[in-house]
């Protein structure tokens, strides 16, 4: 693997960006407000909710109450503009009953009611609410959007030492989601590295290869065809038949699609690098960089290439319903 570039090397973004804090008011009349339509699935119901109470559920829900406000901040503006994007492209997909925009699973954003967070923090309740009360004070309203459009805000837990292509992993290029070193993922993220095991009779049942597989023949079983400029497995070949590192990622159910592997015995083992697609933003790389001092709005801009920051009014109004 090339050399990991350190991250002081990583320099913030050359476009000129207002400091969130410094984003003015609207004045005058005020629009009425959004309400999202959240489909709680343990309670089987629908309930509407002013937009910025749901993106407080939802990061607090997405991201540890423990990163760093800049980290927290970044978060916010990548859920705030997942649902405004569902909002404007009439995109209510995957909801299993009609009147709802989204769920409260990771099938669109995960998302935690008040209740649950007084329950899971206890006496930390109190410090860690007034933390996310900033995170979306601070953020409210703004959203990411290139050609003025809101933007396919992906993000995941931790990068191999990059991000991924949008088109190496799904099918679509898109502009914004570009691969870019993200080395913070390395040092701090407890889920960089993980090593899985698999019998011969796992492979056959999930991969389909031959039952038997010959000492003599296991060296070459597996071998790597393409690697995408994320570094992670593009095309692999197996007994002859090509796949996709994501199909095979989904298939025997890895943490990322950078994985290497060695036989030991008639097992196979297999090591992971990374967690999650590692399309957008990596979460403990934005931790990395909240570290270091970036901004929020470096950060985003960082991870996704030439968006800019805008204000959801601008694209939607509000439905009180």
């Amino acid at each position: 693997m090339p050399s990991i570039p350190k991250p002081n090397s990583i320099q913030a973004p050359s476009v000129a960006i207002a400091p969130l804090e410094a984003i003015e008011p609207n004045v005058g009349p005020q629009p009425a407000p959004l309400y999202v339509p959240v489909y709680l699935s343990r309670q089987k119901k629908i309930e509407s909710m002013p937009l910025e109470q749901y993106v407080r559920g939802v990061l607090a829900a997405e991201m540890p109450i423990e990163f760093e406000l800049e980290a927290l901040k970044a978060q916010a503006m990548a859920a705030r503009t997942y649902i405004i994007r569902k909002e404007v492209e009439q995109d209510f997909s995957n909801v299993p009953v009609s009147g709802a925009w989204v769920t409260d699973t990771i099938a669109h954003q995960a998302y935690t009611s008040e209740a649950d967070l007084k329950a899971r923090w206890g006496e930390r309740y109190a410090s860690n609410s007034d933390k996310l009360n900033q995170a979306i004070a601070q953020t409210e309203g703004v959203i990411l959007t290139y050609e003025q459009k809101p933007i396919q805000a992906n993000f995941f837990s931790t990068s191999n030492g990059f991000t991924e292509n949008s088109e190496d992993y799904w099918s679509a290029y898109i502009p914004y989601l570009r691969s870019v070193p993200s080395p913070w993922d390395i040092q701090l993220s407890p889920r960089y590295k993980d090593t899985v095991t698999f019998s011969t009779a796992d492979l056959q049942s999930k991969l389909g290869i031959s039952k038997a597989v010959p000492a003599s023949g296991r060296g070459s079983l597996l071998q790597v065809v393409e690697r995408s400029q994320g570094h992670r497995i593009k095309q692999i070949r197996i007994e002859g038949k090509l796949y996709s590192g994501r199909e095979i990622r989904e298939k025997l159910g890895l943490n990322s699609s950078q994985f290497q592997w060695s036989w030991k015995g008639d097992r196979l083992e297999v090591t992971t690098f990374g967690y999650g697609h590692g399309v957008g933003m990596s979460q403990w790389g934005a931790q990395g960089m909240a570290l270091e001092g970036y901004k929020a709005d470096q950060i985003v801009q960082y991870f996704y290439t030439g968006i800019e920051l805008s204000e959801a009014s601008s694209l939607v109004k509000g439905n009180n319903l």
